[in-house]
């Protein structure tokens, strides 16, 4: 056996792992990545330059420095002083998802969609209080309209971004600011017209969520029994927690060993009582902290500026697979996990004791400088505000835009890199002290960027070794009679499976190598299949695992997974015909 094939042996391995990975959630995106990095430097697929070339790819930088002008955006309350001024007096659901849809799709071609969504969520969800509508009916459009927004430009996504990478790394060459355009803009205005007219009619309406303040999530929250208790020596009828409207009791623990729920059961001192309620019920809850104690909650001293919180955990947090000790909320906020929402799963154990995943809903108690404490802080994001909008002077507010658009135009036009023109816009905001340069490593994303890195890696591993080669071949070999235009459709369907039910930057680390070897085996440029690759991995729609802004949206809906693929589904395969279509029609054809 010669080393190429051993090599090739060693590659679909780490192939192997990294789809296994991914779909089973065994560990974060980076540390996945770094496995089957460090495995293949080993086995001498890659040199050590190899590995950390990627570092050096100016792309990595410009993602980077997007997310810090996206946070200082969300920062200065910019979107939320637009789209107030803009809606006001929007009272018509469909209408305000029109506009809704339309100006978030505008703002995400320029500005990273996941703080852009993070600040749009509490603005839907209070627009929703106050029209008596279900924001159900409005989160997954605006994920989908930040996501069809974001395939307008080269750094409206980091999908984009790190395909402009890799070409860049494998050409010499780099994508234009608007060749995404082509495709990007017609999707746009169809996508929003299908989301309105279809896509409004096949979500779900949660009525039963439009009387509570916020979304009436159901949470588990755990309660202890203290020795003062009243409820010692009572049983669960006498105590009214039977057919008690939005609370239910669903286990008891007494010595850490659970009890059978009967309704003549008599409570003891130290029994753990945990109930699954929406977040009304919760709150009366901890109005009874004279009979039942919350043991996270009473480590926060509690004031008349004490107020519940709902926060949802993003996704590339690193409170990911750690607990409330571990994160130790009162420490890091002055706030204390009450309970989780994970989307109608009931979770096993003591709350302390949950390992958080992205997208769970927390319940928080805290001070009203919950908001100012966590304004740099990109682990969580809050799902309402009670805080009035900022309002910022008006030069600020020129001064941001402007300096998005400038750097936009000088890049397309090719007169100054977008590198060097974020550069500017970033020394700007410093100088002007819009933003703080002290808290620039604070705001980093470094587990994306080491993400990023590794992923180049793994595509040149790919390359490499001949392992994309190998599947291009039987893409082609099985497609051979539907010609080209079968190529393309069955390049965009395994991008778009691997973003949906793995990630995005994985199925572009995946499926760009291939994209490259199929383009050299049919001897087309490369370009066509490149641009391809982006659009099948960035517009994800049918599952909330496959985009951030998806799954930042999944819990505070109170979606499903039937939900994203019921509505996400049409929009697919609209995206699909749409892109290869027009593809191959100016590039191929």
């Amino acid at each position: 056996m010669s080393m190429n094939t051993i090599h090739i042996i060693e590659v679909c391995i780490a192939l192997v792992f990294l789809l296994f990975s991914f779909y089973r959630d065994w560990f974060g995106a980076s540390f996945t990545f770094l496995i089957a990095i460090i495995f293949l430097a080993v086995c001498g697929v890659l040199s050590p330059s190899e590995v950390l070339s990627g570092a050096a790819n100016e792309q990595v930088i410009v993602i980077i420095m997007l997310l810090l002008i996206g946070d200082i955006i969300r920062q200065v309350g910019l979107i939320e002083n637009i789209f107030d001024r803009l809606f006001t007096k929007t009272n018509n659901r469909h209408v305000f998802s029109f506009q809704m849809m339309s100006m978030v799709g505008v703002f995400s071609a320029f500005f990273n969609n996941t703080p852009l969504v993070a600040v749009m969520m509490p603005y839907v969800n209070n627009w929703s209080k106050r029209n008596n509508t279900s924001p159900s009916k409005l989160l997954i459009p605006l994920s989908y309209a930040a996501i069809l927004g974001g395939g307008l430009t080269l750094i409206g996504t980091s999908t984009n971004l790190i395909v402009n990478g890799m070409y860049e790394e494998y050409t010499g060459q780099q994508l234009n600011m608007f060749d995404f355009i082509y495709v990007g803009l017609p999707m746009l205005i169809i996508g929003i017209i299908y989301l309105v007219f279809v896509g409004d009619k096949l979500l779900p309406n949660h009525e039963s969520l439009l009387n509570a303040s916020l979304n009436n999530r159901q949470y588990i929250v755990e309660g202890v029994i203290p020795k003062n208790s009243s409820f010692i020596g009572k049983t669960l009828k006498e105590l009214g927690f039977i057919d008690v409207k939005g609370l239910f009791l669903f286990a008891v623990y007494r010595n850490d060993v659970k009890i059978s729920i009967q309704s003549n059961m008599v409570f003891e001192a130290n029994d753990s009582l945990f109930f699954t309620g929406d977040t009304e019920m919760v709150t009366e809850l901890l109005n009874q902290r004279k009979d039942l104690v919350f043991p996270e909650a009473n480590k926060l001293t509690y004031s008349k500026d004490s107020r519940m919180i709902e926060v949802v955990v993003s996704h590339n947090s690193n409170l990911i697979s750690k607990d409330s000790r571990e994160i130790n909320f009162r420490a890091r906020y002055n706030a204390s996990l009450i309970a989780i929402h994970r989307n109608g799963e009931l979770l096993k154990g003591k709350i302390r004791n949950q390992k958080l995943k992205a997208g769970d809903v927390l319940l928080l108690i805290s001070d009203d400088l919950f908001e100012e404490r966590t304004n740099n802080d990109n682990n969580i994001y809050m799902i309402s505000k009670t805080s009035e909008i900022k309002k910022q002077l008006p030069h600020v507010t020129w001064l941001l835009i402007i300096g998005i658009l400038v750097a936009v135009a000088l890049s397309a036009l090719h007169i100054v890199p977008i590198f060097t023109s974020l550069a500017v816009m970033l020394i700007v905001g410093f100088l002007t002290k819009i933003s703080n340069p002290k808290d620039i490593v604070a705001k980093i994303d470094f587990n994306l960027g080491l993400t990023i890195i590794l992923a180049l890696a793994f595509g040149t591993a790919m390359l490499k070794t001949g392992v994309s080669q190998l599947i291009a071949d039987g893409i082609i070999y099985v497609f051979s009679p539907l010609g080209t235009l079968g190529f393309l459709f069955a390049l965009y369907i395994l991008t778009s499976l691997l973003g949906a039910y793995i990630t995005n930057k994985a199925a572009v680390a995946v499926s760009f190598p291939i994209a490259i070897s199929m383009a050299i085996q049919l001897g087309y440029d490369p370009k066509p299949f490149v641009l391809l690759v982006s659009y099948a991995a960035a517009a994800n729609f049918i599952t909330p695992i496959g985009y951030q802004t998806n799954l930042m949206v999944y819990g505070p809906g109170n979606y499903t997974f039937r939900d994203f693929f019921k509505v996400g589904l049409p929009l697919t395969v609209l995206y699909m015909f749409a892109t290869v279509g027009i593809i191959y029609w100016m590039y191929i054809n």
